[in-house]
């Protein structure tokens, strides 16, 4: 509808707003304000950012089908992934875990592949583990350092990889980092590497000291992590490449994880900050109890089979988020005052219980409905409001496990629907993310019987040159909100949308129905710098403004 705005009046009721046009007075039920002159940052496209570890399907079966597989594939990486991850520009991929790095002996992964030696995988213990044998239980090290190098180079992304903290030596991180990086034909490592078809070095840039070291990652206590973090990181040979060091940060609020660990990190001084380039922060989203237990076992819901109580309630989980971001980073203000450390979310995602994997090797695999893309939404969101605060995230895990963007066995492949949010929020890479400000009736709901709220509208904004991006979520399962939207500093003159959306709150994409859900392109109607624009129900929007 193109209306030309006179006069903008709030309404008595909460969020109930009117728009004065030459067509009488019409009742607007919410507001978008675009604050192009209060920039935030630069979205880093590394917050777009994915993660690949040796779990379940993740590597074999989802990303490594070998050279000989009938399988199309590229030097045998599954060529339709590759294909798919070019589409969202990847930016950046963790690599080899996840709990697996700290067992993880990058020597196995390297030179012929026919003599690699075949390990225990970390998993092999998990409840969920099947009973048959496979690459999901003992790895055979097919893939390793020099394969995941060309994955990246296929796919455009960066490598980060995971350093062993817990069971290996820090003379071990030194010769990773030496394979990877030292100048070709100028070390034996760099020799084995060239052996290995790969004769210039990698460069990688990005490297985890540890992970999950609370826990999985060696059960240290932050203060012992803190002297194991400044031991790994007081010698690394950087071969003409600013390496990037990155903290094994809190198990989602543990606030006194990351105030201990910063207060002895600096100990032998404030100089020590100089080796840390971001704090590692987890938070998944898995418990739809609404607050009955903290189990982590009893507190998952199905990842298909859900009522309406639960579909808010994952989604109130995922918007933790905002919350831990902001409380962590006063926390590490309080030593690094000028916070140089920035934070890096490398796992986050969405958590259910098992049962709806596409194939029993597929550890921790799951369905991906439309709850799951509101979650992969709202989250790329509140990364791109704290874009001056977050530097990288990335999301658990790529393909065949958790919150997936793909999943694929043998010669099927389908693409989620985190993997379209993916594709339509790549738009915001590299832009400067600019203040947006969202008012709506918030959602109301039953919570155990009682009555309980969540926000109506939410979203961000980004600006390159006169391209102005905003998505938006709307978490309503069933109602559609007429918003205005207004641009300070700018006139509107085209917009496009594009809606991912469904009745069902349930739907996702399946082998036998792989285009379920998908996102729909719309032309947008607009005159002058305000119009209005409709928000369906349960509905992730990326309208894209070209401003005058």
């Amino acid at each position: 509808m193109i209306m030309e705005r006179r006069e903008f009046l709030r309404g008595a009721a909460a969020g109930s707003m009117a728009l004065l046009t030459p067509y009488g007075v019409q009742r607007m039920e919410a507001r978008v304000e675009v604050l192009l002159d209060e920039p935030i940052g630069t979205i880093s496209p590394d917050l777009y950012g994915h993660f690949a570890e040796h779990l379940g399907g993740v590597i074999y079966d989802g990303i490594w089908v070998g050279e000989n597989s009938k399988i199309p594939n590229t030097g045998g990486i599954r060529t339709a992934l590759i294909d798919h991850m070019r589409r969202i520009k990847p930016s950046v991929v963790r690599w080899p875990g996840g709990c697996f790095a700290d067992s993880y002996d990058w020597h196995d992964g390297v030179g012929p592949r026919s003599a690699r030696p075949r390990r225990t995988n970390f998993w092999i213990d998990d409840p969920s583990m099947p009973q048959i044998d496979g690459p999901h239980k003992y790895d055979p090290n097919h893939f390793g350092t020099n394969e995941f190098m060309r994955f990246c180079r296929l796919t455009g992304a960066q490598p980060y990889l995971a350093a062993n903290l817990r069971s290996l030596p820090a003379k071990d991180f030194y010769g990773w980092v030496e394979y990877c990086n030292a100048p070709a034909g100028q070390t034996t490592l760099s020799d084995l590497r060239a052996a290995g078809g790969e004769r210039e070095p990698f460069n990688v840039r990005f490297w985890g000291i540890g992970n999950e070291s609370w826990g999985c990652g060696g059960n240290f206590t932050a203060d012992e992590y803190a002297v194991e973090f400044r031991r790994f990181t007081a010698w690394v040979p950087r071969y003409g490449v600013n390496l990037a060091l990155v903290g094994a940060g809190p198990n989602g609020g543990d606030l006194e994880w990351t105030r201990r660990f910063f207060n002895k990190l600096v100990e032998k001084g404030q100089g020590q900050l100089g080796n840390l380039y971001g704090w590692a922060l987890h938070h998944y989203s898995w418990n739809v109890s609404r607050g009955q237990t903290t189990d982590w076992v009893k507190g998952k819901g199905d990842a298909l089979n859900f009522d309406l109580e639960e579909w808010y309630e994952l989604l109130r989980e995922a918007d933790r988020m905002e919350n831990l971001i902001a409380a962590h980073w006063a926390v590490m203000g309080e030593v690094d005052r000028t916070h140089r450390v920035k934070l890096i979310v490398d796992e986050w995602g969405s958590w259910h219980r098992p049962g709806t994997e596409a194939h029993p090797t597929h550890l921790l695999g799951q369905t991906s409905t439309l709850r799951d893309a509101l979650i992969a939404a709202l989250t790329l969101d509140t990364f791109n409001r704290h874009a001056d605060k977050v530097v990288m995230g990335n999301v658990a895990q790529l393909i065949n496990c958790l919150h997936s963007l793909f999943v694929a066995h043998e010669d099927k492949f389908i693409v989620t629907p985190n993997f379209h949010v993916f594709e339509m929020y790549a738009a915001h890479q590299g832009a400067t993310a600019v203040r947006t400000l969202f008012s709506a009736p918030r959602v109301s709901h039953t919570r155990l019987g009682k009555p309980a709220s969540f926000w109506g509208l939410e979203g961000s904004a980004s600006l390159r040159g006169k391209q102005l991006v905003l998505t938006v979520v709307n978490p309503h399962a069933s109602e559609a909100r007429e918003t205005e939207i207004v641009v300070r500093g700018a006139r509107v003159g085209s917009c496009q949308a594009r809606v991912l959306s469904a009745t069902d709150i349930h739907a996702h994409n399946s082998f036998t129905n792989p285009r379920a859900l998908e996102p729909r392109e719309q032309m947008v109607s607009v005159s002058g710098g305000l119009f209005v624009y409709q928000f369906l129900p349960a509905s992730v929007t990326r309208l894209q403004l070209t401003l005058t």
